[in-house]
């Protein structure tokens, strides 16, 4: 009885769900990406309070402007929004919708590659991933592991469609409708689409069931193109205010990788799987290749050839930013399961299995946790509550980094040190409708001398009020 609740891969997958419910109503303050989490919930916030329409995205640290520019598709901002409909605005809402879409996610994974294989392949491949870097993004507020979810669902019922005799109609219209969201929400997601190459060209297949997936295809790609390279550049040009990166040109990205190889890799060998996790890849490559598992091969090859494009157009960004690989560990995982389903000997499968798991979950423990100098930003908009209005323009010496700003509860500037201490700085912006400004002490800023009287002063941080003067 427990050894039959402990193979079902759904007890994992809860299990997994369950642990990542430790503070998930904490803050979008842990050190990783926090500025990344909430450029999506004041996209979110932004929605309840000012306008709910989804093509005009808004953000706060647009200065002056209204804060509309090109991004993503907000689709998980606006679920975010949705939720808060009901239930009153909170940013926590956007990890657990993410954790919850990445959960099934996973489960699409494992059904997906039972079909195109087995179910031990299956079973270690779904463990491998939930041990992988999908542990701590997804429940980020994040669309990272929410769109590779939707793609690999999209896939799943692609196949029911072409394998499969019921409900065929039921699974081509998932199959447009989840492609279309998932690339929508995180382009690079659209990659695993290169593997749809392979039942489109499998015989055994009817033509006239093929030349419908790929029409569906092409589709599910019409919006995506649509937002990316007509609507993107639009609100960018507009409302003026670029925000969004769109990966470089191949030869620009590439000269950015140059001298960068051991970087590039590392978010591989380190980040995706951490090294036994990687190790077991490397095997896993090795034990298709010796076998002749000329599919799985296949099925590596397409997806390497294709996200190398990823890597080249990302270039500097890449290397700079750990969660670019998550596209690819699902490919990770499934090569990974195919070496672990190899080994003979029961033992040895769950001693490797479970070495992956825990050393991946122990090297993200630290995602859980909110530093106590992070916790201060907490009680910045209180504060500033105190002294200025909410449609109030201020200035935060937090670099490029928009957390502080979302703290604040906001709208204005971010900027370093060095440019507010230009001369003239302050005066032209106060042109503009600047009101206060923040100076952080302790977290994403350094003290710097305002040659103002400081309305408030505290250990992390000082607001001088330019309208006092």
């Amino acid at each position: 009885m427990v050894r039959r609740f402990i193979r079902d891969i759904r007890f994992w997958i809860f299990l997994f769900f369950c642990i990542r419910l430790f503070h998930i109503t904490a803050p979008p303050l842990e050190t990783g990406h926090n500025w990344r989490q909430t450029t999506v919930t004041m996209v979110a916030r932004n929605f309840v309070e000012e306008d709910a329409n989804i093509f005009f995205p808004r953000v706060d640290f647009a200065g002056e402007r209204s804060g509309i520019t090109g991004m993503e598709f907000p689709l998980l901002n606006y679920g975010i929004y949705l939720v808060s409909e009901v239930c009153g605005y909170d940013h926590w809402y956007g990890r657990l919708i993410n954790l919850i879409i990445s959960s099934l996610g996973v489960y699409y994974f494992f059904l997906l590659v039972r079909r195109v294989f087995d179910r031990e392949v299956a079973f270690y491949a779904t463990l491998v991933l939930l041990g992988s870097i999908w542990f701590s993004f997804s429940r980020k507020i994040m669309p990272d592991t929410f769109a590779v979810s939707l793609v690999i669902a999209s896939l799943y019922y692609a196949h029911c469609y072409l394998y499969d005799s019921r409900h065929r109609t039921i699974h081509l219209l998932g199959f447009t409708l989840l492609a279309a969201l998932g690339m929508l929400s995180k382009l690079p997601a659209g990659f695993l689409f290169i593997l749809l190459a392979i039942p489109l060209c499998d015989k055994r297949v009817p033509i006239q069931e093929r030349i419908l997936v790929g029409s569906a295809s092409v589709g599910a790609l019409l919006p995506v193109l649509w937002w990316y390279f007509f609507w993107v550049p639009f609100l960018v040009s507009e409302y003026g205010f670029w925000h969004f990166f769109m990966g470089n040109s191949l030869s620009m990205g590439w000269q950015e990788l140059q001298g960068h190889g051991m970087e590039v890799a590392s978010r591989f060998y380190d980040d995706a799987l951490k090294f036994t996790g990687f190790a077991v890849f490397l095997f896993g490559i090795v034990r298709i290749i010796r076998s002749k598992q000329r599919l799985a091969l296949l099925i590596l090859i397409l997806s390497a050839l294709s996200f190398a494009i990823i890597v080249i157009k990302g270039g500097r960004t890449f290397y700079h930013h750990n969660y670019y690989v998550i596209p690819f560990v699902p490919v990770m995982a499934l090569i990974c399961g195919h070496a672990l389903a190899s080994v003979g000997k029961n033992w040895l499968r769950i001693a490797l299995v479970s070495i992956i798991m825990l050393e991946g979950v122990i090297n993200q423990q630290h995602d859980f946790r909110i530093k106590e100098h992070m916790q201060a930003l907490e009680g910045l908009e209180e504060d500033l509550d105190l002294l200025t209005d909410k449609d109030d323009l201020i200035l935060i010496n937090s670099g490029d980094y928009p957390t502080p700003m979302y703290f604040a509860h906001r709208k204005g500037w971010v900027m370093d040190n060095e440019r507010i201490a230009r001369d003239q700085t302050l005066d032209s912006l106060k042109a503009k409708g600047l009101t206060a400004v923040v100076v952080l002490k302790r977290t994403f800023g350094s003290p710097i001398d305002i040659e103002r009287s400081a309305s408030f002063d505290s250990e992390d941080y000082t607001i001088y009020l330019l309208s006092a003067d």
